[in-house]
């Protein structure tokens, strides 16, 4: 008799969504072993290949002899040391921010901050293909959850207005992490200002990707001085591990005394917020590291077109979705790239919404032009088939609903 337990992992199977680890050995370079055999990596989030730079690794090498390996305590504690404060600085310097405060992962920075703004009364306006993050920060707040859908700037008008007299807090992903699309945050902004809310962006896939200098989705608009929080991560275009919230001084103050899981966390690991150092210095003295980065990306987009696949017109960044449909196909086209030396790894529900499963194609600055014009070509290869399929079996689909419905019945994030 099978436990509930196994019944549900049998479920997941049936559904072509059951999940396990792939071994990785070696540094996340462009190239990598997998189960012991060389691939070239297209599913990493390290941008700018930092993660395996010489001197990230030295300064993290040198931080764990100067200051050991852990921190030993919550930063509230005993766990706030001086390489901590000289990361804030510099990313606020970076961010062009007043003040940061430094949390242990990108998840418990959107969780921690959320909660921490949005109190009960308030409303947060969440667009439907925000990371999980931040879905789980407005269900972790006492607040209700507003879900517009994607850059639906009629929709998140709609639900402001209705929620006229009442706090609220707009979030937002810069660059969304499965489709690579920007989110239109001057619009976002205006609207924000119109009706006296505080909006919230995660730039976790836009820092180090886009804008002057790598400075993200909001510096490349022109809004620095406009967006009332920045969030972003160590762990991606960084290289390291960690996260940080860039905002004004009352702000970070407040997320000191009131975000949970920066109070009650162990601070970061001093040889991760080295390295993470080190790859701001690296990033501010060699800003041609973004510049192929973005070169790559359309290095790589052009050969998907060229050999026959429809890439979303947004995706306009490192990021190239291309969408098969079925989970199962999207399994059985990463398998095929794996034999031929690739890894694309599938993304399947409920990462994605249901029959948009996913090879997420990601560049690195690090990779060479040659490799991704065959990798294009080779994708192509792999997918075009079982998108063909899908594309004849799926019916037409309706016009969605409206998310949000009247005010009184505003769905949860989800």
């Amino acid at each position: 008799m099978l436990s509930d337990i196994e019944e549900q992992l049998e479920q997941l199977r049936e559904r072509d969504v059951y999940r396990k680890l792939r071994m990785i050995s070696g540094p996340q370079g462009p190239r990598v072993l997998l189960n012991g055999k060389p691939v070239l990596l297209l599913c990493s989030n390290n941008y700018l290949g930092l993660a395996d730079h010489p001197r990230v690794r030295e300064a993290a090498a040198e931080a764990a002899m100067r200051w050991g390996v852990g921190a030993g305590a919550s930063r509230l504690v005993s766990g706030n040391m001086t390489i901590h404060r000289r990361l804030e600085e510099r990313l606020g310097e970076f961010k062009r921010r007043e003040a940061c405060v430094l949390f242990g992962s990108g998840y418990l920075a959107n969780t921690g901050t959320i909660a921490a703004l949005a109190g009960e009364g308030d409303v947060v306006f969440s667009d439907e293909l925000n990371h999980a993050s931040l879905i789980d920060g407005c269900r972790l707040s006492a607040a209700r959850t507003f879900v517009y859908q994607h850059a639906d700037l009629d929709q998140l008008e709609w639900g402001l207005r209705e929620a006229a007299g009442r706090g609220s807090l707009i979030v937002t992903d810069g660059v969304f992490s499965m489709d690579g699309d920007i989110a239109p945050l001057p619009e976002i902004v205006e609207l924000a200002q119109r009706y006296d809310a505080r909006v919230l962006v995660d730039e976790a896939h836009a820092t180090g990707a886009i804008g002057p200098g790598g400075r993200g989705a909001v510096a490349d608009a022109g809004l620095e001085d406009e967006v009332d929080v920045v969030v972003g991560t160590l762990g991606k275009a960084l290289g390291s591990y960690g996260a940080y919230v860039c905002c004004d001084r009352p702000i970070a103050k407040y997320l000191v005394n009131s975000a949970r899981t920066l109070i009650y966390s162990t601070a970061l690991p001093p040889p991760a917020v080295a390295g993470a150092l080190a790859a701001l210095e690296l990033i501010s003295e060699q800003p041609q590291r973004v510049e192929k980065l973005q070169r790559n990306a359309r290095v790589l987009a052009d050969s998907l077109t060229e050999s026959g696949l429809r890439l979303p017109a947004s995706a306009e960044t490192q990021i190239l979705p291309v969408v098969i449909g079925d989970a199962a196909d999207a399994m059985a086209a990463c398998e095929r790239l794996l034999s031929e030396g690739i890894f694309a790894q599938a993304i399947r529900p409920p990462t994605v919404p249901e029959a948009t499963a996913r090879l997420r194609v990601s560049v690195m600055a690090s990779h060479t032009k040659s490799e991704l014009r065959s990798a294009g070509r080779a994708i192509a290869r792999a997918t075009l088939p079982a998108i063909g399929a899908h594309a004849a079996r799926a019916e037409p689909s309706s016009a969605p609903e409206h998310v949000g419905g009247v005010f009184d019945g505003m769905a949860e994030a989800a």
